[in-house]
């Protein structure tokens, strides 16, 4: 009986640590669509170069978590289903970056339209971009907010770009743990 329990130890490690491996890595667990020809999020932990297709988005004011039921209630009451990930403009404020609109995407131009909703939320339309982006999975803590900024800014240096304006793209909710979120920091590149 010792004999089979070590020959079962033994060949059960090798596959136990083959499965710790894999799921040590990050990898994007999707919980809505991606709006039409938005490229999935990363690569993790690297700077990358994205493009974005013209997209349509309900706006409001302030990042938190009014901001947040804000949106949702407008795209309940407008029958616009939800998609990920949600978008936050981020602007520097001394040494830390802040959250200070979020938008929740429609799925194409064509769903819904432009225009006010009430005071509160202004859906617009919003051009292709051009972004460098930095993607981590894990918490939106202002460590590794400014860990991205300080890789994004690097990379910016170091081509010789010039950022227009930062956002952050967050695409899981509460029904996934904290550690699994998939969130991308990016520098929208000024138009050339």
């Amino acid at each position: 009986m010792k004999k089979l329990l070590a020959f079962l130890l033994l060949t059960a490690a090798p596959t136990c640590f083959a499965q710790d491996t894999a799921e040590g890595k990050p990898s994007y667990q999707s919980e809505a669509p991606l709006p039409k020809g938005w490229p999935a999020p990363g690569p993790y932990d690297e700077v990358s170069e994205k493009n974005y297709p013209k997209y349509r988005a309900a706006v409001t004011t302030g990042g938190g978590g009014m901001s947040f039921w804000t949106l949702f209630s407008h795209i309940k009451k407008k029958e616009i289903p939800m998609t990920a990930p949600v978008e936050m403009k981020m602007v520097n404020k001394g040494e830390k970056m802040e959250k200070v609109d979020m938008a929740f995407l429609y799925q194409s131009t064509d769903v819904g339209t432009i225009g006010s909703d009430g005071k509160k939320v202004e859906v617009k339309d919003v051009e292709t971009s051009q972004v460098l982006s930095y993607t981590w999975m894990g918490a939106d803590s202002k460590v590794k907010v400014n860990e991205a900024k300080r890789a994004l800014d690097t990379e910016l240096k170091n081509r010789g770009l010039v950022a227009q304006s930062f956002r952050m793209l967050g695409y899981n909710g509460p029904g996934t743990p904290r550690s699994k979120h998939t969130y991308e920091l990016q520098a929208i590149l000024a138009a050339e």
